[in-house]
């Protein structure tokens, strides 16, 4: 483990991480636990269960290293807002060196409905601004996703991703977050493609 004046032991060769997760979100208590930083809250949840601590800060990303399985992980949350996602992600890849189909991105999607989960092992942004950051930023589209549903609204889109879910809606959502966390494992385990065949 390592805090934020300490990066030695996350950079060593026996420690490096194979795999990073990356939550999409906002930063900033003003955002916490709107529908657009589910990234976030996944990141949480698989933190929590595999008993990572978030514990470095950088200019672009909060993150921690542990293990999922046999795997050595990253575990990240951007530092900066949503439609910067970019910045994050190539932070990861080049400091880390893990190739992008190595990088699971988790976030909102308005096309599904309310907690579907679908995965993804590359594509298009579907018109989210985070997934079109990371797109742009490095210059390709194949990477896995875990896209969670959070419906689109009749109304302003805008207040709806960063609006709060209702406490039915929140029941829905935190059992949603324990199925995120056992296709996270399956994917480090098995690779995306067995993910998909399995859970989409």
């Amino acid at each position: 483990m390592t805090n934020s004046n300490e990066t030695n032991n996350t950079d060593d060769v026996n420690t490096k991480p194979n795999w990073a997760i990356i939550g999409l979100g906002n930063p900033g208590q003003k955002y916490k636990s709107t529908r657009h930083n589910i990234g976030f809250r996944c990141i949480d949840k698989i933190a929590h269960q595999s008993k990572i601590e978030l514990n470095e800060r950088r200019k672009a990303v909060v993150l921690g290293v542990g293990n999922i399985g046999q795997a050595n992980v990253v575990l990240v949350k951007p530092r900066t807002f949503v439609n910067l996602s970019g910045e994050a992600f190539l932070y990861i890849k080049q400091r880390f060196s893990i190739q992008a189909s190595n990088i699971l991105v988790i976030y909102d999607d308005m096309d599904l409905p309310l907690g579907m989960i679908r995965l993804k092992a590359f594509g298009g942004s579907g018109g989210h601004n985070g997934i079109n950051s990371i797109n742009h930023s490095i210059g390709s589209n194949v990477y896995p996703r875990i896209r969670v549903g959070i419906d689109r609204p009749i109304a302003n889109h805008i207040d709806h991703v960063l609006g709060r879910f209702n406490k039915d809606e929140e029941s829905l959502i935190e059992v949603k977050l324990n199925t995120v966390m056992e296709i996270t494992q399956h994917i480090i385990a098995d690779g995306i493609d067995s993910a998909m065949n399995h859970f989409n």
